[in-house]
């Protein structure tokens, strides 16, 4: 490394830190925690493959991406990254289902204010329009997916952005 401690890397594999050390300027001496996460899911050889593969310039960039998913996999073994993206996904669909109920609201209240508008509906679309029921299935009619299906198997939903 060339420096008077050796990196991260070294240090926990407890070996002499090169002055070409692939892992040394990415994972710091300062900084051991980044590289033993990386090493515990992962595994240094692979981590090294990986790098060596790589061009210089996107090295940092690849570091980073495996700090993240490891991270993801300690916290979620199974899922990793993709359980936490599940979960954004399932909370941007609810957010989206209360945004169509609101808007249906409004509209609905609007409508009320101006019963005068050529463009009336009559009294059968009104009440179907105020019904609970009607609110409970604007969903189903948006294509949105219903919110029992928070607690599902991440990977067995279907996803929202097909």
């Amino acid at each position: 490394m060339g420096g008077s401690s050796p990196c991260a890397s070294c240090k926990l594999l407890r070996r002499r830190c090169a002055k070409d050390c692939i892992f040394a300027p990415y994972f710091p001496p300062d900084d051991p925690h980044k590289f033993a996460i990386v090493h515990k899911v992962f595994g240094a050889s692979n981590v090294s493959k990986i790098l060596q593969e790589l061009p210089i310039h996107q090295r940092a960039d690849a570091v980073s991406s495996l700090v993240y998913e490891a991270n993801a996999r300690v916290r979620d073994p199974v899922y990793g990254c993709v359980g936490a993206i599940s979960y954004l996904q399932n909370q941007v669909s609810q957010l989206q289902m209360q945004l169509a109920v609101a808007q249906a609201e409004i509209l609905c209240i609007q409508m009320q204010q101006e019963p005068n508008l050529p463009t009336q509906i009559d009294q059968d679309e009104k009440s179907l329009l105020l019904s609970s029921n009607f609110n409970n299935n604007i969903p189903q009619y948006l294509g949105f997916a219903s919110s029992s299906t928070v607690n599902q198997d991440p990977l067995k939903r279907e996803s929202l952005w097909t």
